[in-house]
């Protein structure tokens, strides 16, 4: 078994200013579950201002996969940090960046660092493709579940303020 990296980046657009979608997104609570594909439970325990450690537990096959991660939080550049602390994926890490694209729209800037196993050494192409798989997956949970829910939930309260 190897550990290999897999690095990758998406963007994804917001129809809401970027204060707005960045204390979206970093309101992490146990209501947070119905948002993802997986039946999800989430706890957080706050540990500082600016640190959480957030447990998810989902339910692949039927069985229970706990994941704690722990989160680093910074308002004033409107970034965070999620390190996988256990689970498959343990010492993955993953940077949120939002930015205004004018008073009213904003995006993600996403990178992921996942370390995977895979069986044997995979080839650079292989490598790549994993990656690829992974942008391609991850990208669609934002654009698909987390962006509308994002918009759904701010669109009608910041239009409501212009």
């Amino acid at each position: 078994m190897g550990v290999v990296s897999l690095r990758y980046r998406f963007r994804q657009p917001f129809g809401v200013p970027a204060p707005a979608a960045y204390a979206w997104c970093t309101d992490f609570g146990p209501d947070d579950g119905p948002l993802f594909s997986a039946r999800t439970r989430r706890s957080v325990r706050r540990l500082s201002d600016d640190a959480l450690i957030m447990t998810d537990t989902t339910y692949p096959g039927g069985r229970a996969l706990r994941i704690r991660r722990l989160v680093r939080l910074d308002p004033a550049h409107l970034t965070w940090t999620n390190t996988h602390l256990d689970g498959p994926y343990r010492h993955s890490q993953y940077w949120y960046h939002i930015l205004a694209d004018g008073p009213r729209r904003s995006h993600l800037e996403f990178e992921g660092l996942r370390l995977e196993t895979f069986p044997g050494s995979l080839s650079a192409s292989r490598v790549a493709r994993a990656a690829e798989a992974r942008r391609r997956h991850d990208a669609k949970q934002w654009s698909h579940r987390l962006a509308p829910a994002l918009e759904a939930d701010l669109g009608m309260a910041h239009r409501s303020r212009t």
